[in-house]
């Protein structure tokens, strides 16, 4: 009987394969730890910090759901600003299947952030510093959010992972509207621009909270979806205004915001969804006062006169202080500048809509 032999390179040939599938997971189990431990046990731990937060929407694309992050252990939750807590009623799921009703304390305009409040103690929490150092591009992410909505009751947040790709300053748009933070984000290579992800955790894979993952925006260059966060510093920075109530729209005003009508003025904010509602330009009628003052669809109203507004309803409120024939200028930003524009005077009630 002759035997066969296999070619000595043959040998050594099945022999590498044996030794690399054998290695490879090895060598990615020694990587993962080399980056920080045990990701599993890292993630499990950080989820225990992540909000599924449920309140309006759920018509015309405004989704219903989006995530938060604990930052304190009475039940504080930093969130962003949407049609979704523009409720009476917020639900908050925690990650253990906890409920609780939630409130909003407040809101940063600029940053696009909002808190809200449970009834919770010695809850788990992230501690969000302003000092906290900025991350390097290429460095490893969970991020940790209500995706889609699929966790119910007590199951864990979706996780994904990704790397940093980029650090920039953020211009988006959704729509027509331009998003009003312009600071620093990290741009992710997962994609987190979708449903229920707006809020939720970004963390290292040594488990600290590096950022937030932000609204569903496209680029204002050329209109591809971002997947980007807020880095920990500027949400540490809002959350400070918010509860200082630097940063606040006062939700009750001596006088009733809306004595005012904004269309006697020939110009359509975007729909107020929110108390705190910035006072973008949606469309201006013509031949009214707007048209011939050259106001301009995506105009964000900030100042009337001297006096600051940041809101619909703060805007509402200084016109109401204003009486027919008095002289109204506005201070907008347009393309990143700020332009000065005299609107003329305030109209008289007898007068037509848009007329001087």
């Amino acid at each position: 009987m002759t035997l066969r032999t296999s070619h000595p390179t043959a040998i050594c040939s099945r022999v590498l394969q044996v030794v690399t599938v054998l290695a490879v997971p090895t060598l990615a189990l020694c990587a993962t730890r080399a980056m920080g431990g045990d990701v599993t046990a890292v993630s499990v731990e950080a989820a225990s910090r992540v909000a599924k937060l449920y309140g309006a929407g759920g018509i015309r694309g405004l989704e219903s759901y989006q995530t938060g992050i604990l930052v304190s252990p009475s039940g504080h939750i930093l969130t962003v600003l949407s049609t979704a807590i523009d409720s009476e009623v917020i639900d908050c799921v925690l990650d253990d299947g906890r409920r609780y009703t939630a409130s909003l304390v407040g809101a940063d305009l600029r940053r696009e952030l909002a808190v809200l409040k449970i009834d919770g103690t010695n809850l788990p929490f992230f501690n969000l510093s302003a000092d906290a150092p900025r991350q390097v591009v290429g460095t490893r992410v969970l991020a940790l959010s209500n995706l889609f909505g699929v966790a119910v009751g007590d199951e864990r947040v979706s996780i994904q992972q990704g790397v940093i790709a980029a650090l920039v300053p953020l211009r988006a748009r959704r729509g027509s509207h331009e998003a009003a933070y312009r600071g620093n984000v990290y741009i992710l290579d997962c994609t987190t621009n979708n449903p229920g992800s707006p809020g939720g955790c970004l963390i290292n894979w040594q488990g600290n909270c590096i950022g937030m993952l932000g609204k569903e925006l496209r680029s204002a260059e050329n209109a591809t979806w971002l997947s980007y966060a807020i880095p920990t510093s500027e949400l540490a920075l809002g959350l400070e205004a918010i509860l200082s109530g630097s940063n606040n729209e006062s939700l009750s005003g001596e006088k009733e915001a809306s004595d005012f009508d904004i269309r006697s003025l020939g110009l359509e904010l975007v729909p107020d969804l929110l108390n705190l509602t910035p006072p973008f330009v949606e469309a201006i009628m013509p031949n009214t006062q707007a048209a011939e003052a050259d106001l301009q669809a995506d105009d964000l109203i900030v100042a009337v006169g001297n006096r600051t507004v940041t809101s619909q309803r703060g805007l509402r409120q200084e016109l109401s202080y204003l009486i027919p024939g008095d002289l109204i200028q506005l201070n907008i930003i347009r393309n990143g500048r700020i332009v000065l524009v005299d609107l003329g005077v305030v109209p008289s009630l007898t007068e037509p809509r848009g007329k001087r």
